[in-house]
């Protein structure tokens, strides 16, 4: 009670504010529970809306609601741009062109179609609706895609129509309103035209000027160039909206993709992670402002009319869509089957929706409350059906990625080999990558896959099976190198685990790279990849395992860090194993495979031992006798 009475008088900001952090809980909460984000969006916008709770009332918030969608989606199809690589899309552009072309023509026609024999609507909105709903949204796909793990081929035509046909779908919406504002036909196709004319040349020019600003850092200091970015897209958007309307959304999109591939731009990912976090706390607000627009009243009233039309979009108009773009085309069944189920729309759908309803009610428009709460009712349907069942659905047709079970490593030398040794003997499946002939026959030779080729070159990540890595592991004399096949490894192929060798000549600036891109320094402390290989390689080296028996006094100080005589490779806990890594904490117990310098063994042991490491028994038989008998320190439990 006492909460209704303080929102009845808040201001408007607080509304804003309110809807955001609600959005944003939501977004957490559908994380952990592994569900589509916009079901517990829309669930929470009605809620906190006039029909429950009466907290977020989005009429209080004016005309500034409106441009607060406008930019948002400006930046929404910015960002999903910029993760479109022209490498993977060039790969698959027949079916991509013939869905945002053909198969955005057969969505029109027949969700127009839909709506006028169910809904009973004159022509005008009916088209209108059918313009709308030819968008999916990549704000509904990606986390599809993330839930799901679809293969690299059918993920790639789903994100890229996903993002391509958002634009369209809005232009088409856009002059299909002036059509029934102006109660003529003369803006049909010279404004579609125009505007798709208008807003790719003007994408394709803005999106090079912005590339080239960022890839010299005289232009754009380091740290200035996300929130440069963001002023300059903005400012296209609305440039682009002040001289033909609704061509800025087309523009921002192009834009995107170009600055997202363009060659040389220092902060490219740095660029996409800051849209992204953007674009996550955007979509959390307009959904829930968007979705307590909706008056539940308006929506039951659609009752069966309304079902048969979403039905029809559902079950005979997407597959009719994906049948005729894909026709001729390389598509397994299995492939156009999952295509012609999977089309949830998303935020711009939603967004472009309440923003032309408002301007038909203000025009006087019949049906623009009806026009609104069926694209909501589009909007929830399809997320919670198709979005629900593609994880099964992809099952049953065997199109998800197999478990991630290898570890990849770039670098098949001595240090490598001794590595994959020890995940070798515990299970694990080792794929070395390296573009070295000799260094490729030496990994064959022991029995390892291996795949040879230049490691930053994405055909030869796709070889080496990326998408069904586990783990990918930098181990070269290069630290550059290492860092970023771990990088395009996380990029390109979602391996979320990734180890990077460096050498002792580092700066606190490497350290920070490493954490920024999500990667762990490789064994226990900096390594000269090359002076390892090159023991190994004389025989000087060899991999003996230890075990932790802590210390009383200070069970923290567990990793010792190395020294020239010895590198931790491996750590196994329970029945697990895997790569050691700076910082990494040790428990009783814990058993590592150690390489030692054998010339420098009986002082690494010494070493070893006051740090509560004892040589495990099997390979306590193998030392020299001197060393042998030396026993695990008192104080160790």
């Amino acid at each position: 009670m006492l909460i209704s009475v303080f929102v009845e008088h808040a201001e408007p900001s607080f509304i804003f504010a309110l809807a955001l952090a609600a959005g944003v809980s939501a977004q957490v909460l559908a994380r952990h529970l592994r569900i589509p984000s916009i079901v517990l969006l829309i669930a929470t916008g009605v809620l906190l809306g006039p029909d429950v709770l009466g907290w977020v009332v989005p009429s209080e918030l004016g005309n500034g609601l409106f441009q607060i969608v406008r930019l948002a989606v400006a930046i929404i199809l910015f960002e999903g741009g910029l993760n479109l690589e022209l490498r993977r899309l060039r790969k698959e552009n027949k079916p991509i062109r013939n869905l945002v072309t053909i198969g955005a023509l057969v969505t029109g026609v027949l969700g127009a179609a839909a709506a006028k024999v169910f809904m009973d609507w004159d022509w005008s909105l009916a088209a209108l609706f059918g313009a709308l709903v030819v968008v999916t949204g990549p704000t509904v796909i990606k986390p599809l895609l993330r839930i799901v793990r679809l293969k690299p081929r059918v993920a790639t035509i789903l994100e890229a129509e996903g993002v391509l046909i958002d634009p369209v779908g809005a232009i088409l919406a856009a002059v299909t309103v002036e059509v029934l504002v102006q109660a003529s036909m003369d803006p049909l196709l010279s404004g579609i035209f125009l505007r798709l004319g208008f807003g790719t040349i003007t994408g394709l020019l803005a999106g090079c000027a912005i590339g080239l600003l960022l890839k010299f850092p005289r232009v754009i200091p380091e740290g200035f160039a996300n929130i440069a970015t963001l002023g300059m897209v903005l400012l296209l958007f609305e440039s682009c909206d002040m001289w033909l309307p609704e061509s800025g959304i087309l523009a921002v999109t192009i834009a995107g993709v170009v600055v997202g591939n363009f060659p040389g731009t220092r902060v490219a990912r740095e660029l996409g992670e800051f849209e992204e976090y953007l674009t996550i706390a955007l979509i959390a607000l307009l959904f829930v402002l968007l979705a307590a627009d909706i008056r539940i009243a308006t929506v039951i009233s659609l009752g069966l009319s309304g079902i048969l039309t979403v039905g029809a979009l559902v079950f005979a108009i997407r597959p009719a869509n994906v049948l005729l773009s894909t026709y001729k085309s390389d598509l397994t069944w299995k492939e156009k089957l999952f295509l012609s189920w999977v089309a949830p729309r998303g935020v711009v759908a939603a967004a472009i929706a309440s923003l032309f309803a408002a301007i038909l009610d203000s025009e006087g428009v019949a049906g623009a409350s009806e026009f609104q709460a069926l694209v909501f009712l589009t909007i929830a349907v399809t997320v919670i059906l198709q979005g629900g069942t593609a994880p099964i659905l992809a099952r049953v047709l065997d199109l998800r990625l197999p478990v991630r079970d290898s570890y990849v490593i770039l670098g098949a030398e001595d240090l490598s080999f001794s590595l994959a040794n020890c995940l070798s003997q515990k299970g694990q499946r080792v794929v070395f990558v390296d573009s070295n002939p000799n260094h490729c026959r030496a990994a064959q030779e022991r029995g390892y896959q291996v795949v040879y080729g230049n490691a930053l070159a994405f055909a030869t990540l796709s070889r080496a099976r990326l998408e069904r890595a586990y783990a990918a592991l930098g181990i070269t004399s290069n630290d550059e190198v290492n860092s970023m096949f771990a990088r395009e490894a996380s990029d390109d192929f979602d391996v979320h685990r990734t180890f990077v060798a460096r050498s002792r000549e580092q700066s606190s600036v490497r350290d920070r790279l490493l954490e920024k891109q999500g990667s762990r320094a490789l064994f226990d402390a900096p390594t000269d990849v090359g002076r390892w290989n090159i023991r190994f390689r004389h025989s000087s080296a060899s991999v003996r395992r230890i075990l932790y028996m802590g210390l009383k006094e200070d069970t923290k100080a567990s990793i010792p860090g190395s020294t020239d005589g010895y590198v931790m490779l491996t750590v196994e806990r329970d029945d697990s194993i895997e790569p050691m890594f700076e910082g990494f904490e040790a428990r009783e117990g814990d058993r590592v495979n150690v390489a030692i310098y054998e010339p420098e063994i009986e002082s690494v042991i010494q070493h070893l031992n006051q740090k509560g490491w004892v040589m495990d028994e099997e390979d306590r038989g193998s030392l020299p006798e001197n060393i042998a008998e030396k026993k695990a320190p008192k104080n160790s439990s």
